[in-house]
């Protein structure tokens, strides 16, 4: 061999030896023939102690038996791969102890014959930041559902002080007042439980929100079974939380309205709510009835309704657009653009 070969020789050693990664290079047999620094450093074994023995010693006892059946395959078809691809592969050290890894096997041609050359990477720091991550995404979701159950709660109690404050009461419009407020305070409360029970934090499910807040305003304005219906159109629309409670806030006024004021003397009809998601993300939220028709001379710009002028904030809030068709039915439709709400 010339000294051109032999320092070259020399060189690949070194730079087997400095690649930072764990390599092992076995016979078909199955045997180590070669390993570098880094293989020594991390199964904790000397290269003398490693060199002539099976591979097996670096892989757990329970995994021994199929291991050479795994390696002949690898003879039948030796292309370079992954070894063991979808499952989770441990190796194991002087000391016992096992360690998730990654494997890369190739086949190589040396004077010696044909050979294994292995790829081995140590795993754990990034299963251990892995499981770090895990960990805090949990820790976030609990301190979110906890915050949403705290949120549901503490609305709740102001609902039931108000109760309170309306049986000391004998002014009925005052007390007309107040459960209106009370049906706002509902509403919130209700966003909050909804997504409490669905364990999403970020997107509320607009279908069930509505299934337990409209049936709740009927009852609070002592609307029964078969004088007024309500029909909800909503299906599978989830909406981010600024979004949800604008929309629910949104709902319970014109919902509210026309339970109010669109079916006097025990009259029949429908509300119908419907919302709907562009594939844009653009949302248009529908409140329509077959009550009473909203008078022509009746300025809806100026009205002195609380309600009203709630809907038109919500609806700037939400940088959206309010369209009022007076009769035919009564139907207020707001438009919210994409990301409606900064």
């Amino acid at each position: 061999m010339s000294t051109r070969n032999i320092q070259l020789d020399e060189y690949l050693g070194q730079a087997f030896d400095r690649i930072p990664v764990a390599m092992v290079v076995v016979t078909q047999q199955g045997m180590i023939t070669r390993v570098n620094r880094l293989a020594e450093a991390t199964f904790g074994y000397t290269s003398e102690e490693m060199l002539g023995q099976p591979v097996e010693m670096l892989v757990p006892e329970r995994y021994r038996h199929a291991h050479p059946g795994y390696r002949r395959g690898f003879q039948i078809e030796a292309t370079a791969r992954p070894m063991g691809a979808g499952r989770d592969l441990s190796g194991l050290r002087k000391d016992g102890s096992e360690f998730p890894v990654e494997i890369g096997i190739n086949p190589v041609d040396t004077g010696e014959g044909p050979m294994i050359l292995s790829v081995i990477l140590d795993l754990s720091e990034r299963k251990q930041n892995e499981r770090r991550v895990s960990d805090a995404l949990r820790e976030k979701e609990l301190l979110l559902e906890e915050v949403h159950h705290r949120v549901k709660n503490n609305l709740q109690v102001i609902h039931s002080l108000l109760d309170l404050q309306m049986l000391k009461i004998g002014d009925p419009d005052l007390v007309a007042m107040l459960r209106d407020s009370q049906n706002r305070i509902r509403s919130m409360s209700m966003i909050h439980q909804t997504l409490y029970q669905s364990h999403d934090f970020a997107r509320v499910d607009f279908q069930q929100f509505l299934g337990e807040l409209l049936p709740s305003l009927m009852d609070s304005y002592g609307m029964v079974a078969g004088h007024v219906a309500i029909n909800i159109e909503s299906t599978h629309v989830k909406l981010p939380i600024n979004e949800a409670i604008p929309c629910g806030l949104i709902v319970n006024e014109l919902v509210s309205n026309a339970l109010k004021h669109g079916f006097p003397g025990q009259r029949r009809g429908t509300i119908q709510v419907v919302l709907e998601q562009g594939g844009d993300g653009s949302v248009s939220l529908s409140i329509s009835n077959d009550g009473v028709a909203i008078p022509e001379d009746q300025n809806l710009e100026r009205t002195g309704s609380l309600g009203l002028q709630l809907v038109r904030l919500l609806t700037r809030q939400l940088q959206g657009t309010l369209e009022v068709q007076r009769a035919d039915p009564t139907r207020f439709t707001v438009h919210i653009p994409p990301g409606g709400q900064p």
